[in-house]
């Protein structure tokens, strides 16, 4: 290996396996709720009263999942650590009326999600998953998980100048998906899914659906240094942080309560009932003090002790693209994960969450590098100045570099999964 570090295997390909397994949130929810489940950690449901006893629990909602651990001795002004990130990704969505068609060719109608860099998209074998609603409120997972859809990109014969002019997409236009040859036909496609997970259409009231490519996770690279796969931003970092939860537990002696947050909808803005800017983590914190006895007083107290570290995928520098970086800050693959800056909040790390963040790599033995954008590009942001400003939470904006972010199919260190779920485990320990 070129890395400092050689990766742990058995922590990536169960990040494979993670990826794969997790074409949508309502999947990720779900396979890291086995995963806690598994570690001891128990369900509990937010319409149930909550009582004080120890150990690990969780709640789910929707794309959402909130889990946390009360160490014995744990007072209701203890403190929490939290890691944070999300569930979701930009693809396309299926919209409430999907038969549609051209030209003789059956399609299905589809929504962007997010900041989707639609040409990744073009000429992949895509399934489809997400979730559908039932007549009694229930939830099914639904995962076609081989090809049935494409997006076709016009031949070059067709289009002679795309090499020279720049491909130009119609978002409304170009990127709906062909499933077949024919007329459409009104239900079709949800009398396809319900076939899929056997049940008839007519129990189906709603549905919540996206297409994902079926093209496994794989190392890449002659020394198999990389690691391609989708959906990296940003399920490695529920991985990693799941990871470090079910690692910090077996800790003695906890000096706070660790807690995982995992939110959908960041890539639209996280304005939801399951958003980093909904109520649904306060409530969670709120709870678990007062469940513990506390009063309004502690549960200030615990906030006022709590930090939250904001793990987001981020740019590892460009090769082809370099002078699109800031020049004095090139983080790479394998490098360890990345301190995002930005003295504008849209990351929410200063010198005291640096020092936070310093202290956990140091503990966990783990290389780490700076991001921070050039000054004469915009730059994004996270779910962690929204932590930040909503429940007045010192948060520290980390990640691991990546490129192709927000393409279909994502490029990070193979090295670099296992360096994050080292470092936030040492954080989570406190």
């Amino acid at each position: 290996m070129s890395s400092a570090h050689r990766f742990d295997r058995g922590h990536t390909d169960d990040l494979m396996t993670f990826l794969a397994a997790s074409p949508s949130p309502y999947h990720a929810v779900a396979n890291t709720a086995e995963r806690l489940e598994k570690a001891g950690f128990r369900q509990v449901a937010e319409t149930d009263a909550w009582d004080a006893t120890t150990g690990g629990k969780y709640v789910t909602r929707g794309g959402a999942i909130i889990a946390w651990y009360v160490p014995e001795g744990a007072t209701p002004a203890s403190p929490f650590r939290i890691v944070g990130a999300h569930t979701d990704s930009p693809n396309l969505r299926v919209k409430p009326l999907p038969d549609t068609g051209s030209a003789g060719w059956r399609q299905v109608a589809v929504e962007l999600y997010g900041g989707t860099l639609l040409n990744t998209w073009l000429d992949r074998d895509l399934g489809l998953s997400g979730r559908v609603t039932l007549r009694d409120g229930s939830h099914r997972l639904v995962n076609v998980d081989r090809p049935l859809l494409r997006v076709p990109q016009l031949a070059i014969h067709l289009d002679r100048g795309v090499n020279q002019d720049g491909l130009k997409l119609d978002k409304q236009k170009h990127m709906t998906p062909i499933w077949g040859l024919g007329e459409p036909r009104e239900g079709d496609l949800i009398r396809f899914v319900a076939g899929e997970i056997g049940i008839t259409a007519e129990e189906i009231t709603g549905w919540d659906l996206m297409v994902h490519s079926v093209e496994p996770p794989a190392y890449l690279g002659r020394d198999q240094e990389l690691l391609a796969g989708p959906r990296m931003d940003n399920l490695l970092s529920v991985h990693a942080g799941t990871a470090a939860l079910t690692a910090a537990v077996a800790s003695e002696g906890l000096p706070s309560i660790p807690v995982l947050a995992a939110f959908d909808h960041e890539e639209n803005g996280s304005q939801s009932d399951t958003g980093a800017e909904g109520p649904l983590l306060g409530n969670v914190l709120e709870r678990s003090v007062f469940a513990r006895g506390g009063t309004y007083e502690d549960k200030a107290r615990a906030f006022a002790g709590t930090i939250c570290l904001s793990s987001d995928t981020g740019h590892a520098v460009h090769p082809n693209y370099a002078e699109r970086h800031e020049p004095g800050h090139h983080p790479v693959p394998n490098g360890g994960p990345i301190l995002k800056v930005n003295v504008n909040q849209r990351y929410a790390t200063d010198g005291s969450g640096r020092a936070v963040f310093a202290a956990a790599c140091e503990r966990a033995g783990v290389p780490w590098q700076h991001f921070v954008s050039n000054n004469a590009m915009p730059c994004g942001t996270t779910i962690g100045p929204i932590t930040a400003a909503r429940h007045g939470i010192a948060t520290v904006d980390i990640g691991v570099a990546c490129l192709s972010m927000h393409s279909a199919r994502e490029l990070c260190g193979a090295d670099d999964p296992h360096l994050l779920a080292s470092a936030l485990t040492a954080f989570l320990e406190g």
